[in-house]
């Protein structure tokens, strides 16, 4: 009886270490970095567009390590392996380039294809196998690049100077349009029709050459570049010294910079001087030029702009483009340096600013160098600045008409004397003030432009059939 219960409960304890020993083995097998059960990742777009010149990119991910991978290309009736292979140890992600196949397996003409993609990682789950995911790539074959045509651009552009251009882009399946000029970006606004499109571009005046291209790409990043051509003025700007004396420095200087805590903890006269003309100018300047990127993205049925005349009776104080050199005490000591981006003009003190041409007030507020800064956007990416003002008469998201009283003149900001600094923007850019002000030049080089592309888009005919009708 003895050696019966000694066996019984032997095999009961055997029993549960083994019980226990199961337990433990699949509790280990759940917890292991070597049996994680997280499938691999296919990353990208269900449908793709392809132009089967450049690779097809398939990216895998995953957690742990990649295994091995599988990429059959179809056009529906044959199939061809266009990819086959093994990751190296500890791959959480990799990038694969399809090319097209050579040979005569697919069908030239298709212009469907499907990619299956297959990828396992190294994962001990699945009896050894790993955790594996599968995706189908729909793919459209497009090898045909976006049509532009330009229909008509302004002749001539300044350094320093403004310019437009109209013209047609069109393709099923675009997908970045715009106009690059010196590495600039400008955005195309809808014009008149579907596929047309106006562009007013900046040549910056710091800039002695230029070029100007549209460019526009598909999804297939099939792309068409086409040069503008212009031929190009270089207008001489002026390079001025200015003595920077210590009651300049003592008055609007630290006047500006007791009122920032940027920099109002500078205590020498020459580093607070370039702190307020350099840094602080770059700051206020990057708050316009992000003011005055925005373009519209409704379609334009027209654009009208009358010469800009902003101050009655006006007389020039400084011009656009100006270098300007600080010098302390002698002039061979040049302690700072700054660009006058503006027209600046004089009248009586106090005098009343208008804006010539209807538009959007987009801000209204204290801008440091710039003092109180009314800014108008007047449409296609063209804005108006009002600087050193003593009082502003509008709102943020006001509309204002032309004609409108907007502001009074002042000395806010880094200004010595009541005036008031103008200034025209294209898309972030600071162009001649005076070309605006030349109700010729815009005549010329923007209605004209504007006349010339409306005859290519609706012409004579078509618009009396349409007024008849």
């Amino acid at each position: 009886m003895k050696n019966k219960r000694a066996k019984k409960s032997g095999g009961k304890f055997f029993s549960v270490l083994l019980l226990l020993a199961v337990l433990g083995g699949a509790g280990y097998i759940y917890t292991a970095p070597e049996f994680e059960r997280e499938k691999p990742q296919i990353k990208g777009t269900d449908n793709v567009f392809w132009n089967r010149k450049d690779p097809l990119m398939v990216t895998l991910t995953d957690n742990v390590g990649l295994g091995s991978y599988e990429l059959i290309l179809s056009d529906g009736a044959n199939s061809v392996i266009v990819g086959q292979g093994s990751f190296p140890a500890q791959t959480k992600e990799q990038t694969l380039s399809v090319k097209y196949p050579k040979g005569k397996v697919l069908d030239p003409k298709a212009k469907r294809f499907t990619l299956e993609v297959k990828v396992t990682d190294n994962s001990f789950w699945n009896m050894m196998q790993g955790n594996s995911a599968q995706k189908t790539l729909h793919i459209t074959l497009d090898y045909k690049r976006p049509n532009v045509n330009i229909l008509a651009n302004s002749r001539m552009i300044n350094q320093g100077g403004a310019a437009l251009v109209v013209f047609q882009a069109e393709d099923e399946n675009l997908d970045e349009l715009y106009v690059e000029a010196n590495g600039n970006k400008f955005k195309p606004q809808p014009y008149k029709k579907e596929g047309y499109y106006a562009t007013l571009i900046a040549w910056p005046f710091t800039e002695d050459t230029f070029s100007a291209k549209i460019i526009a790409t598909d999804l297939a990043k099939n792309k068409r570049v086409t040069e503008i051509p212009f031929y190009h003025k270089n207008p001489r700007y002026k390079r001025s010294k200015i003595k920077a004396s210590d009651k300049f420095i003592e008055g609007k200087i630290t006047d500006l910079a007791s009122s920032d805590p940027d920099y109002s903890g500078i205590d020498d006269k020459l580093e607070k001087l370039k702190a307020i003309n350099e840094t602080m100018r770059f700051k206020n300047e990057e708050l316009i030029h992000d003011l005055s990127k925005k373009v519209s993205d409704e379609i334009l049925d027209s654009w009208k702009i009358k010469k800009f005349y902003p101050l009655k009776n006006g007389a020039k104080v400084a011009s656009y483009g100006d270098h300007r050199f600080y010098y302390y005490k002698t002039k061979d000591n040049v302690v700072s340096e700054s660009y006058h981006v503006g027209y600046d003009l004089a009248s009586t003190k106090m005098a009343t600013i208008i804006t010539s041409n209807a538009g959007t007030v987009v801000f209204t507020g204290d801008n440091g160098i710039y003092g109180n800064m009314p800014m108008i956007d007047h449409g296609l990416g063209l804005f108006s600045l009002y600087g050193h003002c003593s009082q502003v008469l509008v709102n943020d998201g006001e509309e204002v008409n032309a004609g409108q009283a907007i502001a009074k003149t002042g000395m806010s900001g880094l200004a010595m004397g009541d005036h008031l600094h103008f200034g025209i923007l294209v898309q972030g850019i600071e162009v001649r003030p005076v070309e605006w002000f030349d109700a010729k030049w815009i005549k010329k080089f923007i209605d004209n432009v504007f006349k010339e592309a409306d005859n290519i888009i609706s012409p004579p005919l078509e618009k009396k059939a349409e007024s008849e009708a």
